[in-house]
């Protein structure tokens, strides 16, 4: 084989080496900054084909107060007609407010890998549950994914556990950012928070859960 295949054929590896790793990833930061989770885009949709009337009385008590404004817009959707009193419109046994009941912070496990910050998670009026980082700080790397975990991985190529449960794709690397938590999820099962690196399967930062 000539040298000037050679030279081809090592420049074609290269740039696969290149398309994998992403070397780039580790020096560039991807933010993002995420209300906390309110409103489905299900019942955001059913509010915008109220009546005007009902809508603008939503958006006057939201200017005041959101939270309750969010709940009277759902016992709205429930009742299928206007509530005029927002102390009337909340059901007895619905919390007011979202309820934080597990959280953990995350760990540096080397110099690459790590993330500062907290998971917590919250459970919604709406019966939704939501995994939230908050002042969330992390290395950057290739295809990083959010996971639950069975186990609590400390080390880097400790692995996700059985049956890790798999949240998404993490948003960015720096700021708040929320994952639904699938309905029917038994969080019981489940006692960490895992940052995981699908291509080269290493773990780059993990939180264990405890009861708030």
């Amino acid at each position: 084989m000539s040298r000037r295949w050679m030279a081809i054929g090592l420049a074609a590896l290269l740039v696969v080496a290149l398309a994998i790793t992403q070397p780039w990833l580790y020096f560039v930061n991807r933010e993002v900054d995420e209300a906390f989770p309110s409103l489905s885009t299900a019942q955001r949709d059913s509010i915008d084909v109220m009546p005007e009337a009902q809508k603008q009385m939503l958006l006057d008590m939201a200017q005041d107060n959101r939270e309750m404004a969010e709940q009277t817009a759902l016992a709205q959707m429930e009742a299928g007609s206007v509530v005029p009193d927002a102390e009337q419109a909340m059901p007895p046994d619905m919390p007011a407010e979202p309820v934080e009941i597990a959280s953990g912070a995350f760990i540096h496990i080397d110099p690459i890998h790590g993330a500062d910050g907290f998971a917590k998670v919250y459970a919604l009026p709406d019966g939704r549950q939501f995994l939230r980082f908050e002042q969330f700080v992390s290395k950057n790397g290739p295809d990083l994914h959010v996971y639950l975990s069975a186990e609590y991985p400390t080390t880097t190529f400790a692995g996700l556990g059985e049956e890790p449960l798999h949240l998404g794709a993490l948003k960015g690397n720096i700021g708040s950012q929320n994952y639904e938590i699938p309905a029917g999820a038994d969080l019981a099962q489940y006692s960490s928070v895992v940052i995981y690196c699908k291509p080269f399967r290493v773990v780059f930062s993990s939180a264990a859960l405890s009861s708030s």
